[in-house]
């Protein structure tokens, strides 16, 4: 549904985004991250025909963004960053206006409306001047108007920035319920949201560039090959340090802290092991007091860091090693 093949975006002689390759298929709802400055924005502004790529290709809904840039547009919903509004309309009548903008009849158009209306929480101010709301009500329209044409390919970039923790869960869900019926790609640096509503993993881009993509947990997997457990035992700090790294399939133990005589570790082994039966059994046999133990989850905001962090690093070391 959405394919993008070695693209490139130039404003000069500066570089936005290189090579970038990436797909999303029909129904998935699909992460887009990187850091500040690493291309997503350009990349989502040539996928909604809003500017042309200096080279590659990119098709949304079968169709050519650069040869076929109308019919794109007529199966997309984009919601940029900056929400652009008319600020002196009222919002039923503006989603009106985007609705005929989109070709929609006029009794179309009055279903589409109220419906979306509904799902975006905004029929309480339907009749106000969209000037006059606040930020979260606003972007709660220019979502409204992304949907109302009922498009194919959503294109979301920072649906959630302004809204307070109930309207973020609430826009949340309807994101997530859209998946199969639409295709989603979704721009955000509030990472658990990834986590909550991408069933199509993400694609991670760094300076310019596509730095990994795939599902969550198999990018879990690549970047945290180890599993976790977090313990928290009274006992003598070396020796426990040295007898969990004895358990067979432990690869690291790492101090967290030690207070008034309890320590808190961080034991990490193979994937396939599970080393809390055996922490457990240690304890009891050296008389430690076992406080806690419990596994730990790597998040989604862990790999992130580590991806980004491990291209920043090799980028660095290539910059230093060139004469």
């Amino acid at each position: 549904m959405i394919e993008v093949q070695g693209l490139t975006k130039q404003y000069g002689p500066v570089t936005a985004i290189r090579d970038v390759s990436f797909r999303v298929e029909p129904g998935q709802v699909v992460g887009f991250l990187g850091p500040n400055g690493a291309g997503k924005s350009t990349t989502m502004r040539i996928l909604s025909c809003f500017m042309p790529a200096s080279g590659g290709s990119a098709r949304v809904a079968g169709y050519d963004v650069l040869t076929q840039s109308m019919e794109v547009r007529r199966r997309i919903g984009y919601l940029p960053e900056s929400v652009p509004l008319y600020t002196d309309l009222r919002v039923a009548p503006y989603l009106d206006f985007v609705a005929e903008v989109k070709g929609l009849a006029r009794g179309e158009r009055r279903r589409r409306v109220a419906e979306v209306m509904d799902r975006c929480l905004i029929g309480d101010v339907q009749n106000r001047l969209i000037g006059k709301l606040s930020k979260g009500y606003r972007q709660r329209v220019g979502l409204a108007q992304a949907l109302v044409s009922d498009p194919e390919v959503l294109i979301l970039d920072e649906p959630t920035i302004g809204l307070d923790p109930r309207q973020i869960t609430e826009i949340r869900s309807l994101i997530k319920a859209l998946a199969g019926r639409h295709t989603v790609i979704l721009s955000t640096h509030i990472l658990p949201e990834v986590s909550m509503v991408c069933s199509g993993g993400v694609v991670i881009i760094n300076k310019g560039a596509i730095v990994a993509q795939g599902p969550i947990e198999t990018l879990v997997e690549q970047f945290f090959p180890t599993a976790r457990v977090e313990v928290e035992v009274i006992g003598p700090p070396a020796a426990v340090r040295e007898m969990m790294r004895a358990i067979p399939g432990v690869v690291s133990v790492h101090d967290e802290a030690i207070t008034n005589g309890a320590g808190r570790y961080v034991v990490e082994s193979s994937r396939d092991r599970d080393i809390r039966a055996e922490i457990s059994r240690l304890a009891a046999q050296q008389q430690w007091s076992l406080l806690e133990l419990k596994r730990v989850g790597t998040t989604l905001e862990e790999v992130f860091i580590r991806i980004v962090a491990g291209e920043e690093t090799t980028a660095e070391a290539g910059e230093d090693a060139a004469p």
